[in-house]
């Protein structure tokens, strides 16, 4: 797992952004697609405002949702409000080419198990994306894996639906859908995140973000987020950290 901690969260998320357009830019040229999972939240929706800004092969790259409240389409609540209107006023990506999860549909399991076919079509079979971006919550979840939920035990689909959480059911890829991605990339920001980037960077499997493997991970995380940390595990946790003024 490597940690780069910036000084602040616009420069986590302008470094972050960067590193996804240059593997989308290798994946373009090398296999003529890119397929890249985007979750959520405030550091989610900033993320793909600086993805907009990169110099990204549009015409190439599939976007997919890691996960998705259920609630009624243009809601702020969804997730894909934000990254339709950031994309589709910024970039060339065609509608065709942002894969929504139908959360309203009138059953909503059996579309979520569409949803995984979906991500079979376009990245194989089993389906491995090219990049997924999480986030992590001050509980430790990530994606919409939170604790306690029985999501969090699913070994046999990649895509189910939750529990209530926060005053809404979730759709979320599951962990074998997140663990077969070839780049597994984390933005966390914030003091309120401390102790749970602490326990995701140790390996802590208390935590649902914790159960993500480590070994095709990069996070990047402002000073505030990586505060609790400490350098001097960072050989017996596996963990390369660098530290960056922002620039370059």
């Amino acid at each position: 797992m490597e940690l780069d901690v910036l000084p602040d969260a616009n420069a986590a998320c302008r470094r972050a952004s960067a590193y996804i357009a240059e593997r989308a830019r290798a994946g373009a040229t090398e296999r003529g697609a890119f397929t890249l999972g985007l979750s959520g939240g405030h550091s989610g929706t900033a993320l793909v405002e600086a993805l907009a800004a990169e110099a990204i092969p549009w015409a190439q790259v599939h976007v997919l949702q890691v996960d998705e409240r259920l609630a009624p389409d243009g809601n702020p609540a969804r997730n894909l409000t934000a990254i339709e209107e950031i994309l589709y006023a910024h970039t060339p990506i065609e509608p065709a080419q942002v894969h929504a999860m139908a959360v309203n549909a009138p059953d909503p399991d059996a579309a979520a198990a569409r949803y995984a076919e979906e991500l079979a079509a376009l990245t194989g079979t089993p389906p491995a994306l090219d990049l997924v971006h999480l986030g992590l919550g001050a509980d430790g979840h990530t994606a919409s894996l939170v604790p306690g939920d029985a999501a969090l035990a699913v070994r046999d689909r990649d895509v189910v639906l939750t529990a209530p959480y926060q005053g809404r059911r979730r759709m979320t890829l599951t962990y074998p859908a997140l663990n077969r991605a070839h780049d597994i990339l984390w933005l966390v920001t914030g003091e309120a995140k401390a102790e749970a980037l602490a326990l995701l960077c140790a390996g802590d499997q208390t935590i649902p973000a914790g159960r993500v493997r480590r070994d095709r991970a990069h996070i990047f995380a402002d000073t505030g987020a990586a505060s609790r940390l400490d350098p001097a595990t960072a050989d017996a946790q596996h963990l390369r950290i660098r530290m960056s003024d922002g620039s370059g």
